[in-house]
Formats: C-alpha cells, sequence, structure tokens
C-alpha cells in the first residue's frame, strides 16, 4: 500500500508551506504519494506548476485532508482538524500546549498527532526533525536585519569625512537558537554585541560569536530544555538585573517564549520609559498573549512617548518564507522518515525522540509531558504493555 502524505494551505497571515517542490520529489522518489493543496505554496514563492514537475497531485482541501499523513506549519482550524478521521496522522505546529481541546478531540477522533513543540531537545537523533530550531534559527536572523533597518543611525562604525559614527550597541536578551542568530548577525553587521540569558553554559557560545556574555543566575528550564513561565520573584529578579543592561544598549532583541503559554515580560514599562529616543526594541516574542517587552503589539511597531520603537516581531520566520519553507519541510520530511517502516507507518513510543513528540495516539493522549501538564497519570511504557498482554 503507498502512503499518501498532503501539505495544506495555511491560513490568511502565514507565508510558509509544510513542503516544498524539492522534498515533494524526494518523497515521491521514496515511493510516496503526495498531494499539495492549491496555492499552498504561492507565498513561499513555489507555485502550483513547481508542484506539479515535482509529481505532487494539486488538489482541493477536501481532498488534501484524506491523505495518510497531512502535514501543516500551524495548527489548523478546529473545522478542518474536525475532518480528520481514526487512522490518520498530522505533523506540525500544533499548539498542543495551547490548546488542550484540540489534543482531546485528536484523540478522541483516534487520529495520531506529532508535534513539534514537544520534540525534546536533549536528544541528539532529534536534532534533524527539529522544526523549532530550524525556524527560531530564521528568526533571530530576520531580528538582527530588522533591527539595523529600523534603528535610525548606523548600525557599524563608520569613518566618513564628515565625521565618525559610533557603531550601534546591541543587547539580545536570550541565547537559544534564536538569540546566538541574531547575535551572530549583528556582530557581521558591524554592531557591539552583548548577550545575555539565565544559563552558564551559554557563555562559551555568546563569546564565540564576538559578544559579550552577560550570565544571570536564574533557572527557567523544563525538563524537556524549552523555557518556562517565571514566577513572580524570577521576573522581580530578572527585570531589575535586564534594566541597567537596557539602558547601556541602543538595540534590544528579546527571544524569550513558552510554548502554549504567555511569553514573559523581561522589558518592564520602566525600562521602556527609560529608553532613550531612538532606541529600538525587537520582540520575537510577540504575540496575541503578550510579549517580551511591557506594551509591544504583535505586527506593529509601537513609538512610546520618549521616542523609542517597540517592534511587535513574532512572526520573523513568516516574513522569510522561502527559506522558512525549505527548512522546515526538511524537518518534516526527517520525521515522516523516522516513523516509516518497511512502508507502514510504526511508532515506538518508548523510543525517547517519540515519547513526547507523540501528542495523541490509538485514541489517547499519548505523550508522557503532554499528560503530565494535563494532570493525567504517566502513561505505562509500551513495550511493558504488550508484555502483559502476551501474559494473559
Amino acid at each position: 500500500m503507498v502512503i499518501v502524505v498532503s501539505a495544506l494551505k495555511e491560513a490568511a497571515g502565514e507565508n510558509r508551506v509544510a513542503l516544498t517542490p524539492d522534498v515533494v520529489a524526494k518523497l515521491v522518489k521514496s515511493n510516496f504519494d503526495v498531494v499539495i493543496e492549491k496555492g499552498a505554496g504561492e507565498k513561499a514563492f513555489y507555485s502550483d506548476d513547481v508542484y506539479k514537475s515535482a509529481g505532487a497531485k494539486l488538489s482541493t482541501r477536501t481532498d488534501a485532508l484524506k491523505a495518510d499523513i497531512v502535514t501543516v506549519v500551524n495548527e489548523p482550524s478546529t473545522a478542518t482538524l474536525n475532518k480528520l478521521t481514526k487512522g490518520q496522522t498530522i505533523i506540525g505546529m500544533l499548539n498542543p500546549l495551547g490548546d488542550k481541546k484540540a489534543v482531546e478531540s485528536l484523540a478522541k477522533a483516534g487520529v495520531t498527532s506529532l508535534a513539534f513543540e514537544l520534540l525534546p531537545r536533549t536528544v541528539s537523533r532529534a536534532q534533524n526533525l527539529d522544526a523549532n530550531s530550524s525556524q527560531k534559527s530564521i528568526a533571530g536572523y530576520k531580528a538582527a536585519l530588522l533591527a539595523a533597518d529600523t534603528y535610525p543611525q548606523y548600525f557599524p562604525m563608520m569613518m566618513t569625512a564628515a565625521g565618525t559614527a559610533r557603531p550601534a550597541k546591541v543587547l539580545v536578551i536570550g541565547a537559544a537558537v534564536a538569540g546566538l542568530q541574531a547575535i551572530g548577525t549583528a556582530h557581521r553587521l558591524g554592531a557591539v554585541v552583548s548577550g545575555y540569558d539565565i544559563r552558564e553554559d551559554a557563555r562559551g557560545q555568546v563569546e564565540s560569536l564576538g559578544a559579550t556574555a552577560l550570565i544571570s543566575g536564574v533557572q527557567v528550564k523544563d525538563e524537556n530544555g524549552y523555557a518556562r513561565a517565571l514566577t513572580t520573584d524570577e521576573k522581580k529578579a530578572q527585570q531589575t538585573e535586564l534594566e541597567g543592561f537596557i539602558a547601556e544598549n541602543n538595540v534590544i532583541i528579546t527571544t524569550a517564549q513558552v510554548p502554549g503559554g504567555k511569553p514573559p515580560v523581561v522589558v518592564s514599562k520602566k525600562a521602556v520609559d527609560n529608553a532613550k529616543a531612538g532606541t529600538v526594541f525587537i520582540d520575537l516574542g510577540s504575540s496575541a498573549l503578550g510579549g517580551n517587552v511591557e506594551g509591544s503589539k504583535p505586527g506593529e511597531t509601537v513609538v512610546t512617548k520618549s521616542g523609542a520603537l517597540i517592534v511587535g516581531a513574532g512572526d520573523l520566520a513568516s516574513r522569510l518564507p522561502k527559506s522558512s519553507s525549505d527548512m522546515y519541510a526538511k524537518n518534516v520530511q526527517n520525521t515522516i522518515n523516522y516513523i516509516i517502516k518497511d512502508g507502514k507507518i510504526l511508532l515506538d513510543l518508548d523510543d525517547d525522540v517519540l515519547t513526547d513528540l507523540v501528542a495523541t495516539y490509538k485514541g489517547e493522549i499519548s505523550s508522557n509531558f503532554l499528560r503530565s501538564r494535563f494532570g493525567l497519570e504517566k502513561r505505562v511504557a509500551q513495550k511493558k504493555t504488550e508484555d502483559k498482554k502476551e501474559a494473559e
């Protein structure tokens, strides 16, 4: 039996696509049938004709939703999810921590779902599946370019006949994937860069990129290596610490996100109010749930009374849609290859990559990470369950 893989057209405002023509061609070569919803790749600069040439079948949304494996970038609408049926698989950034009802609905329908937000970062074998990292890397790169474009002065030091312009001083808050890419790009653009992080082990990474490392003692990682929400005391300690650093810089790039939760405010109202005219804040955490910078608004540039600029930039990966889609599609392809064995979808929930990545399976919420968040008992290991059935 040939496995059918499809990609859906994303909602308005999202420019990426889950499968690119290059990945389609590779899937077809590996004996998959590929269905692409018409127009799915247009905003990523991939026409329907290019998909046809790669071996894909163009279809309506209804037909694309009949595939064995449906791929998406972002969580689809409830109406779309409700059309999936028992035995189907969906792969994407499904917002499992922010939409419990959707997870429960998929489980009840018998749909298998793999949510990239749940992928454990501590497992080296999972790196080529890590869509979060690939997309955040692009966001960090774009953040530095956006900062340079928004900043009303030169980024590098410029020596001219009319005088010398000092380089911009850039502070990047958060030295994970997005932050490190922002640090490296800002440094290449000629700025004087500092990187702030709560992890001591980030020091070497920041300094290797030519930046000054500013390390805090506040620890905010969960068991999967992702950021968790700060406590009230942690927020106060961090904001007080940061206010002094922010006042010394011209550009501040914030990168703190909490999957499924409200992003932490790391730049306080006091820090914003004290910022000088022309100071630029690029907020990668900006979303409908809030942002890292007090007063930021998603997709907008807010000018404060003092003349500082706050850019709500939570969608930067989507603003570089071709490169973002290329990388994301490879993550999807690697995920598909990981779960296909001898032409069949086989999920070993005892595998340390899949144990949390698989959100729902065989009618239940299967991810132990999700189960702990939802107050459910830990799932019994698959092998133990099978051994018990054999004994009976």
